[in-house]
């Protein structure tokens, strides 16, 4: 029997009675959706995928969809983008920040992520978690004026961390070799995106990819987003989840925004993870 344990107010719930290895029959896949659009994200306790089967658990979401840094795919299947802060003979064996500022996955793409999933393989002890904000909360909490100003903007998005651009900086997003960075490219999503599945309005990628907003000088639209990532990024709105070996999490892209911990590299931490976009017609 599966049963679904909230985790906080805010955000989150634990998924118990399923063993992820085997394949899910569809009242089980709608009970995980019905949970994952309701808290934001899901953990999945004590689970052992192979890299085969964790790709099989990605596809009854949507379509997986290879990270554009394919430095760092796994061997045995490129929808899988390994996240280690390990290193071997001087050399890293995976992603070692995957994102420390607030930020929601693939948000520079015209397919936009449904969720990301990842799979716990080695992690230190807590703290070790990622920070969640939960952007349908923090829209319902806008002033009325606020959501009349913004509701029908557009903004400008690309691979990168608007609010640092510094190539040896900690906070800056993964840098892209040139043939990566030439798979990305300007586009445009609304500030205010209704639910794919649940219809519910949310604040869509304030923070992170967002750099500005169609037919608005610069400065004035970055001011208006660093305003709505404040608000969207308080402690009210926000849920640290920490991970332990074995934990499988599903995160709403839709719903959130995130930022990973940036971990000692003394204490390894590796983490298969698989990024799904909407099913087509969704």
């Amino acid at each position: 029997m599966v049963t679904v344990h909230p985790i906080s107010e805010i955000l989150g719930a634990r998924i118990e009675g399923l063993d992820l290895s085997e394949r899910l029959d569809a009242s089980q896949s709608q009970c995980l959706a019905d949970a994952l659009h309701r808290h934001g994200f899901i953990v999945l306790k004590n689970q052992s995928l192979t890299a085969a089967q964790m790709v099989t658990f990605a596809k009854g979401w949507g379509r997986p969809s290879p990270h554009v840094i394919d430095t760092f795919h796994h061997p045995e299947d490129a929808n899988i983008l390994i996240l280690s802060n390990v290193f071997k003979q001087g050399k890293p064996t995976g992603l070692v920040d995957a994102g420390t500022y607030f930020h929601t996955d693939y948000s520079y793409l015209d397919d936009v992520a449904r969720c990301t999933i990842l799979h716990a393989q080695d992690v230190p002890a807590a703290p070790n978690g990622t920070t969640f904000a939960n952007q349908a909360k923090a829209y319902a909490d806008l002033p009325s004026g606020m959501k009349e100003k913004i509701k029908h903007l557009v903004v400008k998005h690309h691979y990168g961390n608007r609010d640092d651009l510094n190539q040896q900086s900690r906070s800056v997003a993964s840098v892209l070799n040139p043939d990566q960075a030439k798979k990305v490219n300007w586009v445009r999503h609304p500030l205010v995106r209704k639910h794919p599945f649940s219809g519910q309005a949310a604040l869509y990628a304030v923070s992170g990819s967002a750099f500005g907003i169609e037919g608005m000088d610069d400065e004035e639209a970055l001011a208006l987003l660093r305003e709505l990532s404040a608000h969207a990024t308080q402690e009210a709105y926000c849920y640290t989840n920490n991970y332990e070996n074995g934990d499988v999490i599903v995160w709403d892209n839709a719903l959130l925004l995130h930022s990973a911990p940036l971990i000692d590299l003394t204490r390894p931490r590796t983490l298969w993870r698989v990024t799904v976009l909407n099913p087509l017609g969704v």
